[in-house]
């Protein structure tokens, strides 16, 4: 499955989402946001989880500025609303979804990124939030997420004055929670999104969509959702072979390797 800007590959229970725009350093034009959404609408059932990466030399650059058109405060508001639309998809999809980030990571780029469950990043990789010195401020769904992985403080430094993170301190502040060397991050990605896969479904969905939700509830809510959740996810068939196997020695144990 593919078009022009986003070319979509399933490797047995993996889906590769590539944004292909590299002349373009994969900016986000709304044609390829509704592409991302559809994407993540409509993979397969047998995909346990997914890869987002970049064509060419970056990840994404953020959202194209020639098409930046001069909207009414309504028409601003709906066109961020679709970026949020497409995003949930990401976020609250069917399957977890890592990011295979290099070269920029910049602005709507960042947006998405952090919709992913995961964010491995190679060397070259550098962030940044350059709405702020060009009058506009972010509408792709960073301004609740970033603010989760790195702070309001640090995410308002990067508005205000335009700092860009490079890979090592990205990593250092949440941006990404691995960092690789230079062109290995996609290996990487597809590394852990084969083991994510190898989950049990139920736990996979309640790490994606329940999780996320548990932290930003009251501690007593928390506490009620978290022995839902647990309830629900062990009473799966494929729960409890599971437990099963490691009773009886057929499971690998925790070690350090």
């Amino acid at each position: 499955m593919s078009d022009k800007d986003l070319h979509i590959e399933i490797q047995d229970e993996i889906a590769i989402v590539r944004l292909t725009r590299p002349a373009k350093r994969n900016a986000l034009s709304d044609g390829l946001i509704v592409a991302v959404r559809n994407a993540f609408e409509s993979l397969p059932d047998t995909v346990r989880a997914a890869v987002l990466d970049g064509e060419g030399e970056h990840f994404c650059s953020g959202l194209d500025l020639s098409e930046l058109k001069e909207r009414d405060a309504g028409q601003g508001l709906h066109h961020s609303r679709m970026w949020h639309a497409a995003l949930e998809e990401v976020q609250y999809g069917p399957v977890p979804v890592i990011a295979a980030l290099h070269g920029a990571v910049v602005g709507g780029g960042l947006e998405l990124a952090s919709a992913c469950h995961i964010r491995v990043a190679d060397e070259t990789t550098f962030y940044a939030l350059p709405e702020g010195s060009r009058g506009i401020f972010v509408g792709g769904g960073g301004a609740v997420r970033i603010p989760r992985l790195i702070g309001a403080a640090r995410m308002t430094d990067m508005m205000l004055t335009g700092r860009v993170y490079n890979a090592q301190d990205g990593e250092r502040i949440g941006f990404a929670q691995y960092l690789v060397p230079k062109g290995q991050a996609f290996e990487k990605a597809v590394e852990l999104a084969k083991r994510v896969a190898q989950n049990a479904p139920l736990t996979n969905y309640a790490l994606m969509h329940a999780l996320p939700r548990i932290a930003e509830q009251p501690a007593d809510q928390g506490f009620l959702t978290e022995a839902l959740m647990a309830a629900i996810a062990q009473s799966a068939p494929e729960a409890k072979d599971r437990v099963r196997a490691f009773l009886e020695g057929r499971a690998k144990k925790v070690s350090k390797e």
